[in-house]
């Protein structure tokens, strides 16, 4: 535990604390020794954190966003404020735009020192995908509320865990052609722990980092067609990859009950890099890693009798043969 953290015993509410990057968000804030309050509206899904935090650390709060007194109960004497609270469905206008600038002003008034609010790399008010729109609605409303607040920009965002990088380590296992959307789209995926970082960074310092809004994408610019490569390269598979066209990607987006709406198609063609000009992870002491560095041991699991079977470099040339 870092007690020289300003972060160190202050009480620090965590909006979505208990999703994917919000597990990794609370681990970096229970290792600066803050207290950790996780608002979620299913704190359940949070409880493995439990052993993570010493004797209280760590609470949890049912927390419905879209109500103002919910919000105050969650924010009630809380030094610091970090909100990660993003979806696709639902009425997105109010979950990651009206409710985060609830959730500011609240904060405000409450004397909280600093807020940091998760949007994502692509948000814009003139996007003609209702997700970008409602983050950009959200980026104006918290720093209408909160003027100093930090704004981070993540690429997706990539981990062990993720439903991203095992989205397609799972059909990569059991499907010998894959179709490919977007297949030249390029991305710039950052690592969950790197931008769990930047969270904590950005909230240490608001003297630093308050008032500014930061792009996290990680060291490497990859298309969706290379990512796929490179797992089913370190699953030892061979794989045949069939890149989509965007008529019949548009197509089959607009099919009822298929996992990719049209919303994500349009996000993906769009791509998700950092702007030539735009404040980053060097710009918070923090270099990115690498989906590289990770991927080999992430898909053992994926690989033919797992640890028992043949290394992935011999398993794709036994697979190339036959």
């Amino acid at each position: 535990m870092t007690s020289t953290s300003p972060l160190s015993d202050q009480l620090v509410t965590v909006f979505g604390g208990s999703g994917f990057i919000g597990n990794y968000v609370v681990q970096a804030l229970l290792a600066r020794g803050a207290r950790v309050r996780v608002a979620s509206r299913d704190p359940q899904a949070g409880w493995a954190l439990k052993p993570l935090a010493n004797l209280g650390q760590l609470q949890f709060a049912y927390c419905d966003i879209t109500r103002e007194d919910s919000l105050a109960a969650s924010l009630y004497e809380a030094d610091y404020v970090v909100n990660l609270v993003g979806d696709f469905t639902g009425d997105l206008d109010m979950l990651m735009g009206e409710a985060p600038g609830n959730m500011a002003r609240i904060a405000k008034a409450n004397g909280a020192k600093h807020f940091v609010h998760l949007s994502a790399i692509g948000a814009d008010a003139n996007s003609p995908t209702a997700y970008a729109k409602a983050k950009a609605l959200g980026e104006g409303r918290v720093l209408d509320a909160f003027p100093n607040a930090t704004i981070l920009r993540p690429s997706i965002v990539f981990g062990e865990d993720d439903s991203f990088i095992n989205m397609f380590a799972g059909l990569i296992e059991n499907v010998f052609v894959l179709p490919v959307f977007g297949g030249d789209a390029k991305l710039q995926i950052a690592y969950v722990d790197d931008v769990a970082e930047a969270v904590a960074t950005a909230l240490e310092d608001p003297a630093a980092h308050g008032g500014h809004t930061y792009e996290l994408g990680g060291p490497e610019q990859l298309t969706m067609l290379e990512i796929n490569e490179r797992i089913a390269a370190a699953q030892g598979r061979d794989r045949r990859f069939w890149p989509v066209s965007d008529s019949s990607s548009k197509l089959f987006a607009r099919i009822p009950f298929t996992p990719m709406s049209m919303d994500q198609y349009r996000l993906l063609k769009a791509g998700s890099v950092v702007g030539e000009d735009a404040r980053g992870f060097a710009d918070l002491g923090i270099t990115p890693r690498p989906l590289g560095l990770f991927l080999d041991k992430w898909m053992m699991r994926y690989r033919q009798f797992g640890r028992f079977g043949l290394s992935n470099e011999r398993a794709k040339e036994r697979a190339q043969r036959t």
